[in-house]
């Protein structure tokens, strides 16, 4: 079964998941893209390293290239679709506080939007 995994959308129609992943270099930004198809093919099942739990409804995409440690953090919303929130490249283990506030604050733009639809 191919699971639904789309970008989050700002208001305007930026996708910021797809602008970073357009960012990167090539061998990483086929890392990412490998994992996203990952997140298709596998949905909720997608196993640790691949996919781990944030906090909440969040979880990340985890990948690496090097010593680049590729995350995009995403999470399942109430139509069973996966959307893309916000992707870093870090050098550490945790995730920053603030990472992980630009992603809450995207899902909560995201559920206040359906809600309206």
């Amino acid at each position: 079964m191919i699971w639904n995994v789309d970008f989050y959308e700002d208001a305007v129609g930026f996708a910021p998941v797809e602008a970073f992943i357009a960012g990167l270099p090539r061998e990483h930004k086929a890392k990412a893209l490998a994992v996203i198809k990952l997140l298709e093919e596998e949905g909720p099942s997608l196993p640790y390293p691949y996919s781990s739990q944030v906090r909440g409804k969040m979880r990340e995409l985890r990948t690496q290239y090097g010593k680049d440690k590729i995350r995009i953090l995403y999470f399942g919303d109430s139509r069973r679709y996966f959307i893309l929130l916000h992707g870093m490249v870090k050098r550490t283990e945790r995730l920053s506080e603030e990472d992980m506030r630009i992603a809450e604050k995207r899902m909560h733009d995201h559920l206040q939007r359906l809600k309206g639809s």
